[in-house]
Formats: C-alpha cells, sequence, structure tokens
C-alpha cells in the first residue's frame, strides 16, 4: 500500500501542515485565539481546564486527529465522539486503557476494570498516553496522547475537532490508479486496494468490497465511513 506523507487541515485558519508540525501551529494558530477573543462578553463560555488531545491509529498513525476536551467531559463522551467521527459500524463493544486500568461502558465486575462515566480530569494529566480499542473481534486500537493543558472557555461538556488528517493517497494495487476499494480480507495481509475497474477482476468477489475512508477502521468489518 503506498501512502503519501501524512499532512492535515487546520479546522479554524485550513491550512495545512504536516502531522508533526501541527501540535506547535495549533498552540499559536491566529484564526484561533481571534475566534476566542472576539465572542461578546454573555456568549463567552465559563473558563474551565481544556486538554489538547492527539488521537492516532496505534498501528496507522498516518490517521490522526487533535481534539479539545473540556476536563468535566467523560471517557464515554470521548467514546461517544471518536465513534461517531471514525469508527461505528456494529455497535461492537470498546474500551479505554489508562495506566493499567481498562474502562468500559459496561465491566461486569471489579476484575474487568472501571466504567467510562468518569470525567476526564480525574483520569488525565499532561504528556499521559493512553490507548484505546473498539470492537474485540475485528479491533480498531488508538493511540491518545494529552499534549498540554489549559484554562479556556467551552461550551458545555463539547470535545471539539482541532484538525484531522487529510485522506491519504493509496494506489491500486493493480495499475497504479487512486484505490476507491478494498478488500475486507486482503486487507490483513496489507493489499486488497483497487480502483474501480480493477475490483472487477479481484478473486474475493464483489461482497468483500469495503469502500475507502479517512479513518483507521477502513477495510474493517462493515464500516463504510
Amino acid at each position: 500500500m503506498d501512502k503519501a506523507v501524512s499532512q492535515g487541515t487546520c479546522g479554524f485558519c485550513n491550512a495545512t501542515f504536516d502531522k508533526s508540525a501541527m501540535s506547535k501551529h495549533l498552540a499559536s494558530c491566529k484564526q484561533r485565539n481571534v475566534e476566542s477573543e472576539t465572542l461578546p462578553a454573555k456568549r463567552k463560555p465559563q473558563k474551565t481546564k481544556i486538554l489538547h488531545l492527539v488521537v492516532e491509529g496505534r498501528y496507522s498513525p498516518e490517521y490522526w486527529m487533535h481534539l479539545s476536551a473540556p476536563a468535566n467531559a467523560t471517557l464515554e463522551d470521548l467514546d461517544r465522539f471518536l465513534r461517531n467521527i471514525w469508527l461505528e459500524c456494529c455497535g461492537h463493544l470498546s474500551a479505554f486503557i489508562i495506566g493499567g486500568t481498562t474502562y468500559s461502558r459496561s465491566p461486569m465486575g471489579e476484575h474487568e476494570g472501571k466504567n467510562m462515566y468518569v470525567a476526564l480530569g480525574k483520569v488525565l494529566v499532561a504528556r499521559m498516553k493512553f490507548y484505546y480499542e473498539y470492537d474485540f473481534g475485528t479491533s480498531t486500537d488508538l493511540t491518545l496522547k494529552v499534549v498540554s493543558e489549559r484554562e479556556g472557555g467551552t461550551k458545555g461538556e463539547s470535545i471539539q475537532l482541532l484538525a484531522r488528517n487529510e485522506a491519504t493517497s493509496i494506489k491500486c494495487m493493480e495499475c497504479g490508479e487512486a484505490a476507491s476499494q478494498v478488500c475486507s480480507q486482503c486487507v490483513y495481509s496489507g493489499e486488497g486496494w483497487l480502483c474501480d475497474k480493477c475490483a472487477d477482476k479481484h478473486a474475493c468477489g464483489e461482497e468483500m468490497f469495503l469502500p475507502v475512508v479517512n479513518s483507521p477502521r477502513v477495510g474493517m468489518c462493515a464500516y463504510t465511513g
């Protein structure tokens, strides 16, 4: 699978940066600061601790996002956000692993960890790395890091997308044109990325194809974006 260098777009100024430069840009983005400073006083939300999170595919780091999350948002809120933007296909189970403790929606007992209904500020601190797993059968694994903490305004308990990677250019393994479909069987061996024309000739059959989408869950289960 041939992929380009991972770049992303700032959600405030729409400028494009390499993955490694995005954190630095967001810390000083003029448009981000202007939007915050120009809110009328009566509309400015109450200040609270806000976490800057970076999320990426644990085994496919070319997929990544920067998020802003208030400390009073819960792990369940973050789980729902990740599902909605990147992962949800069949209502699978999921879990966070933080400092050796597993947090899930419905743990069966203490030996299976704790529930997700805990505030981010209670379990996360700056520079901490933690993990997330969606679907314990056909798993999609993510790595998350708390880049920084700051005091700022937020609307309720909303988690905000600050930036994300641009869709990577993946070439058809047969002809070199842009791939539009991926075989959900061959993807595990790094193959099966095909354009529409070459997909018609693929041995696994039409029922195995899923669309190429901008997500670390591409090609898995029934995920279509």
